[in-house]
């Protein structure tokens, strides 16, 4: 299909609109992950339009960050945007979104805005908000997605609709992985051979909890399927089980699916990757609240997203797995 290249606002709503128009955004330099939310934009659109932004915003870059080093690779990004079934690229230049340098009024991304990126990143969340919210405005779209990996901004843009009542949906995509598990993102192309095996470590550290997690809940519903501690022991050692029962009986007296279990078993992870060469530098691993991104108490049951980010080198890298605690009761 033929991608029309924009620059300004005027020209996109100068378009004729027919159907339903979705917007993904993008900071450029373009991947299968990218590809991935334009096709969904595209099923989701069905008859109406895609709209692909490509913009990289200086306010969520601080001191030191990677502003003028981030790639810039519009034409290939074209390609990547109208194979994957987008109608507009939207690359407006600095000063048609900030007109007159900086905006004076920005969006706060509250307290939620502080926590694990936000405290890494002083500013970052702020910057991010407001340069959403300033491309919701100009691209006006009736349904905005985001990729999941970035789960703490997904919560933020989900907030800041809600709260300021924007008037659109608000879709997530799960991550994009490559066959080793490497979330996909546009920082990788940063990475060494060998820095890109200890990268890995991400990934692996967030499905060893995910699998601890997996086989906690699995425990606990073979716990309920039996109503007496003792029956259930009995059970499960006349077929040989014996030590399967007392983990049932340990798990089903301890809280719903363990946290602590699974933060234990990811850190092992990343420790090991501490040791390696070049070495993880772990910035944080966090088990939280999907809603405000607080850590989750022992107690906690339904949703909940296992975060971490790290340093390889000199590319800093996140990446976060969704899990369910306490599913059944």
């Amino acid at each position: 299909m033929t991608t029309t290249v924009l620059r300004t606002a005027d020209e996109l709503h100068a378009r004729v609109r027919t159907g339903r128009r979705a917007v993904v955004m993008t900071m450029g330099a373009l991947h299968e992950g990218h590809a991935t939310l334009i096709r969904t934009a595209r099923e989701i659109a069905g008859d109406g339009e895609v709209v692909v932004t490509v913009f990289v915003n200086p306010l969520q870059f601080g001191a030191g960050e990677d502003l003028d080093r981030y790639p810039r690779t519009l034409d290939a990004d074209v390609k990547i945007a109208g194979l994957a079934g987008a109608d507009v690229v939207f690359a407006p230049a600095v000063d048609e979104v900030y007109p007159g340098g900086e905006p004076q009024v920005r969006i706060s991304a509250g307290p939620m805005g502080g926590r694990l990126e936000g405290s890494t990143r002083p500013g970052h969340f702020d910057g991010m908000l407001t340069v959403v919210a300033k491309l919701l405005h100009l691209t006006r779209p009736d349904v905005a997605l985001f990729g999941q990996k970035d789960a703490q901004q997904l919560a933020l843009i989900r907030r800041m609709v809600r709260d300021l009542n924007f008037g659109m949906e608000i879709v997530g995509v799960p991550t994009v992985r490559e066959a080793d598990g490497l979330a996909l993102s546009s920082r990788n192309r940063y990475l060494s051979a060998t820095e890109r095996r200890t990268a890995l470590a991400l990934s692996q550290a967030l499905f060893a909890g995910s699998d601890r997690h997996a086989a906690q809940e699995a425990l606990r519903a073979r716990a309920r399927e039996v109503p007496a501690t003792h029956a259930r022991a009995a059970a499960l050692s006349a077929i040989g089980e014996s030590r399967a029962a007392a983990d049932t009986h340990a798990v089903a007296k301890a809280a719903p699916g363990g946290p602590a279990a699974v933060r234990a078993a990811a850190r092992l992870v990343l420790d090991d990757a501490a040791r390696l060469k070049p070495p993880l530098a772990l910035d944080y691993l966090a088990l939280v609240d999907p809603s405000d991104f607080t850590e989750i108490p022992d107690d906690h049951t339904g949703e909940a997203v296992l975060a971490v980010a790290a340093r390889v080198g000199t590319t800093r890298l996140i990446d976060n797995i969704p899990l369910t605690f306490g599913a059944a009761s």
